[in-house]
Formats: structure tokens, sequence, C-alpha cells
């Protein structure tokens, strides 16, 4: 815990070494009107680099770890190794913000198909945020000592960036040989007020599990119901099913949410498909609920399956899980003191868990280091207010929203000061 003599001076010395923002929101525009999709970050990975090297050659620049993410080394005398990310990936979403640099841009997703591009998660926030913490500490290193990785991660919303720069050799001595980080720290914008800060210690975001499940029927005319074997009816008593796990396993005062996605089948009105299949995404806070509510959806298909008669087994495949992302509490205790003595009344402790989902945690939990995961506001302050007088806060746009505008200032600032800060608290001596 800091003193206030302590906080005091590491608040001005953020405040001094803050550079101009106006070339920031330039470059903010620019990689709003070039937002690419998880795996072809490329143009972003350049964007990046030139301007790390436009900063200083003292940053040692790795690049390609994962597909298309980076590190880049600041090193400066003994001292600890802190890990700084940002992710940079955008969303196969059409932007309806009507702002002057909008993206128009479009892209081949993964299913092969031409997609509208937007950075609807806010995304290109956390990327200039992160340059702006570079260049603040890059002007403050006589005032700190130890390395700063600074990592920018692809694939995000894919939910497998993190895990695959891990495993392309991030760690490895003999593959990008990123020195191992005493801590890793991130950040992301949220649908709360612009300026404001806000983290807890444990649980901050939840875990997320998705499936792909294919009940397989006996097709056949839809005047004959009693010679098939109805995969439709079958799924629908599945998707009804699966809500009565949340309510009827999951203790009351533990955290669960099943979502049934999507579900297709069949292409005309008389004719029972033989097939069908739809999507399960799973949120929970809790490691023994998540097996427990995973261990009830599969009891369910098959039980289900098995009072249809099917004939063959379902098919589930498991497309994604991320690990709940739970703060740890000794880095919270610094933290939420230095982030209170720096934003004041800006500054608060989450009330509660987000349901969201992120990969961020595996950078540290791979390797067995501690991590700490904090939301920065977007919302337009006068927006804000406005509608929280009107009691109308549920209509603010939210991430992955075509709508979703975090407004440029004091948004740049907010974010780039809680980085520069994080990464001062842990290697100022």
């Amino acid at each position: 815990m800091s003193t206030t003599k302590d906080a005091t001076s590491l608040t001005a010395l953020v405040k001094k070494t803050q550079p101009d923002l106006t070339r920031y929101e330039n470059l903010y525009k620019t990689l709003h009107l070039n937002p690419e999709l998880s795996h072809q970050e490329s143009e972003t990975a350049t964007l990046i680099v030139e301007h790390l090297q436009s900063l200083s050659n003292d940053f040692e620049i790795r690049t390609k770890i994962g597909g298309h993410g980076l590190i880049a080394l600041l090193k400066n005398g003994p001292g600890k190794t802190v890990m700084l990310r940002a992710d940079m990936d955008a969303l196969p979403v059409a932007e309806r913000t009507n702002l002057d640099y909008a993206s128009q841009k479009k892209q081949i997703g993964a299913d092969g198909k031409e997609t509208p591009v937007m950075h609807a998660c806010g995304h290109d926030f956390h990327v200039i945020c992160l340059l702006i913490a570079a260049e603040a500490l890059l002007s403050a290193r006589d005032s700190w000592s130890g390395t700063i990785v600074f990592l920018f991660q692809p694939a995000e919303e894919a939910g497998d960036g993190a895990l695959g720069m891990v495993q392309d050799g991030l760690y490895d001595a003999d593959k990008h040989n990123c020195p191992l980080p005493d801590m890793v720290l991130g950040q992301h914008v949220a649908p709360i007020r612009a300026g404001i800060v806000a983290s807890k210690a444990g649980p901050i975001m939840s875990s997320s599990d998705s499936f792909k499940v294919t009940i397989f029927g006996r097709g056949g005319h839809g005047s004959m119901p009693h010679r098939c074997i109805d995969p439709v009816v079958i799924s629908s008593h599945i998707v009804v099913r699966l809500q009565t796990i949340v309510s009827r396993v999951v203790p009351p005062d533990e955290v669960a949410v099943i979502t049934v996605g999507s579900i297709h089948a069949g292409a005309a009105e008389n004719v029972i498909c033989d097939h069908a299949f739809f999507t399960i995404n799973v949120r929970t806070l809790d490691e023994e609920v998540r097996r427990t509510v995973l261990d009830h959806i599969r009891k369910t298909i098959d039980a289900e399956c098995a009072a249809g008669f099917c004939e063959k087994p379902p098919q589930v495949e498991h497309h994604m899980s991320l690990p709940v992302t739970n703060n740890t509490p000794v880095v919270d205790n610094t933290l939420r003191h230095v982030f209170a003595d720096h934003f004041e009344k800006a500054f608060f402790v989450a009330p509660k868990s987000s349901l969201a989902s992120e990969d961020f945690s595996i950078l540290a939990s791979s390797i067995g280091k501690p991590y700490y995961f904090w939301l920065f506001g977007g919302i337009d302050p006068v927006v804000w207010d406005a509608l929280e007088k009107v009691n109308k806060l549920n209509t603010v746009p939210i991430n992955h929203s075509p709508d979703f505008a975090p407004i440029i200032h004091p948004t740049l600032q907010t974010g780039g000061e809680a980085m520069t800060l994080a990464a001062l608290s842990f290697l100022r001596g």
C-alpha cells in the first residue's frame, strides 16, 4: 500500500510524462478506420511497430508471435519485469455509429464469406492506450528500474490469441525469448462513464465455454411423423431443459448463464429433417459450478436423445473455453490504493463481476504468475449523465454493439494514465 506522499509523487510523475494526445487521437482514428478480424491483424501490427520505432530505438521488438502478436521490451536496469497487454483484433460487425471515422472495411471471415468489420469491442482503444503508456514510461526512465514487456495480442475475440502466443514459444528461450514477467497487467474499455476506472479482487470476468451440438434423427414426410425421428422436437426439449440446470441444479447464490445462441434445422415446412444443430454458450464464475454445469449439459443432451429414440448418439463439439479472470489479491492490494489515490472519486471497486470473458489471464497462468485486470469507462459523460437522470442507462450501447462508440477524450487519457500508473507502481524504487 502506498503512502500519501508516495501516491502524490507517483501521480505527479504520471501527469508530467503523459504525451501530447493529439498525435494519438489521429492514430486512434486511423486504427478505428482500419479494423482487422482475429488472425488477420497484419496492418495493425505494422502500425504498432512503426509507431514504437518512431519513439525510440531502445524498444526490442519481436513480431509474428502466435500469428500477428508482438512484444516490445524496454529494459532499464535491474528490477522486476512487468508485462502490459493490449488486444488488437476487431469483430464482424457493420458499424452504425455515424462517426466521421466510422469503419467501412470488409474482410473475409472465418466462414469464407465477406463481412463488414468494426472495432466494436474497443480493442483499438487498448492498443492506443498502451502506446501512450509506452511513450510515457520511456520519458520516465529516470524514475523506474526493471523491464517492461509491451505485449500486443491478436485473436482475443476468437478466444485463442493468448494461448496461441504462449504455444508459439512466447516465453521459450530458443524462440521468442520473452522474459518471464513478475506480473501481467491489462485493461478493457467498458460501457461506463468516461474517466471512471473500476476493478476488484477475485473474479472480475467469467469463464466461457462454447459448444456446437448436432442431433441426429430420421427424416421423412411431415404427414408421417410416426415413421420419423424428429430432431427439431428433440432439440427443442433440450433447449428448454437446459435452463433448469441454472434454476434447479446450480445453487441460487452462485452464478451461471446458459445461452442457446442459434438453432438450425430443415428447409421445408412439410419435411421432417434428419438432423438439427444448435450452439451453446456457458458462463460461470466458479470452477466447481462450471464443472457441474458442463456435466449436466451433457447428461441432459444424452437423456433427451434417449427419450426421443435417436438411433445415433449426439455430436457435441467443444469449440472454445476461456478461464475465469481472477484478479490476484496481492496485486489488487497495491493497485486498488494507487488507482484510488490517483483517480480519486473516479475510481471504484466494482460491486460485482462481469459475465464477459477474456483470455488475458492465460499469459500469466500458463507460467504461474499473478495478474490484474481492470475496466475504464468510455461513454460520453454528458450522454451518461442525461440518461442516468431519466433512468435509461440500459440504453447505452455496449461492447459488440454496432453503435458502440467510446468518446476519444478523456478515454485515451484515462487508459494511458492507468497503464502508466500500474507499471510504475511496481517498478519505482
